[in-house]
């Protein structure tokens, strides 16, 4: 008997579903691909996270690094801020963003296939934009937050007055120059969110 050739085909990627919370998209559902080492910041985080930041968001520039299924970004400019960039290294991530974004009808938003690190050191000579509001969630267990907080601290990619909020693996030191607003604890993530003073 013959082996049957091989398909030439990929495999397609499975698929997972987040929620927004508030704002014009409420309660939409949207598709993410489910890859390894990919969870979205969960529905009650994003909540209290977005209370805490309830009077900075509109009219917010944006910047979601790491921003997987976008959950952040997406959630930020469902309530009313300017514009998000969207920073992800996996094609399929920025692929999906693209379609929820078209999906919303939303134009605000701008996507950039790209190691996060090498984003911000090009962003960094290139000294374009800056943001009132940056996303930061990395994968866990790699040291990946402080060498990025130190980027973002140099870069002068952050307005007067900017949020960072940054969520990692539970006891991770960080050392920032920024006022650290509001932090908690929630089962294996800790979210903490600084301001630029």
């Amino acid at each position: 008997m013959r082996a049957k050739p091989k398909s030439n085909k990929a495999k397609p990627v499975a698929l997972s579903q987040l929620r927004v919370i508030g704002g014009q998209w409420r309660s939409r559902k949207l598709s993410f691909p489910t890859i390894e080492g990919l969870r979205p910041t969960p529905d009650r985080v994003r909540e209290t996270l977005f209370n805490w930041l309830q009077n900075a968001v509109p009219g917010a520039r944006c910047l979601d690094l790491f921003a997987g299924s976008g959950a952040l970004g997406i959630e930020a400019l469902s309530r009313g801020a300017a514009h998000c960039n969207f920073v992800d290294i996996n094609s399929a991530s920025c692929k999906t963003l693209k379609e929820n974004l078209t999906l919303l009808k939303c134009q605000d938003g701008s996507i950039s296939q790209s190691d996060t690190a090498q984003w911000l050191k090009k962003q960094a000579l290139n000294n374009t934009d800056q943001f009132d509001l940056v996303f930061l969630d990395p994968p866990f267990n790699k040291g990946f937050c402080q060498p990025l907080c130190q980027q973002l601290t140099d870069s002068n990619l952050l307005s007067a007055g900017a949020y960072v909020y940054v969520e990692t693996e539970p006891h991770v030191e960080l050392n920032t120059p920024w006022r650290l607003h509001r932090e908690k604890l929630s089962g294996q993530v800790h979210y903490r969110l600084y301001q630029v003073s």
